[in-house]
């Protein structure tokens, strides 16, 4: 009896020495060395100065700017603070939050898409995503936001599409996940393109 929980104890110590120690601090090391950029938040640098991560939703109001998924987090595309809402169909409080959306879709597209109605929203444009922080919007809400982007930066509306095309992230090895457009670095690109 005693020979089997000293056993144990000795058994328990050395896992967690070697799964609780060793084994994060080799992958942590492994990750810093092969995977540099991704380990360190997949940040993207302007100048020299960090701008936003390939990894986090951001906010964009201006019109010259392609507008990111609606932010679930409190405050607002807080990158410290993932969350969802986890409302159901039949919840009024999602309801009212999307009226809102919608109605704030609305006044920013419809002056530049004056026949603009509820249907022709892309739904990823009023709707949170599962860590109420998603960089990334399909590129029919891209599409969507062209004639607004286009009028503000006084671009034609063809090179606004030509810069979406380009970001255009396909499925992983066609099956996995959707195609996306990564909102930061495509306005960044814009902000090469147009001031």
């Amino acid at each position: 009896m005693i020979r089997t929980t000293v056993r144990s104890l000795i058994a328990v110590v050395v896992l967690t020495i070697f799964f609780g120690g060793v084994y994060p601090l080799a992958v942590t090391g492994i990750s810093a060395v092969a995977f540099s950029h991704e380990a360190n938040g997949s940040l993207i640098k302007r100048n020299g100065v960090v701008v936003g991560s390939r990894l986090d939703g951001q906010s964009f109001t201006a019109a010259k700017y392609f507008h990111s998924r609606p932010s679930a987090t409190t405050p607002a595309y807080n990158p410290t603070y993932s969350t969802f809402a986890n409302l159901g169909p039949t919840s009024s409080a999602l309801a009212d939050q999307l009226k809102q959306q919608i109605a704030a879709v609305l006044k920013s597209e419809r002056p530049y898409n004056p026949g603009l109605t509820v249907g022709k929203i892309p739904v990823d444009a009023v709707t949170t995503s599962g860590s109420g922080l998603d960089p990334d919007i399909t590129p029919a809400a891209a599409y969507f936001q062209v004639p607004r982007v286009a009028k503000a930066r006084g671009l034609s509306a063809v090179r606004v599409h030509q810069l979406i095309d380009e970001h255009i992230t396909q499925r992983q090895f066609g099956v996995l996940g959707e195609a996306r457009v990564n909102v930061l670095a495509l306005n960044l690109d814009l902000d090469k393109v147009s001031k």
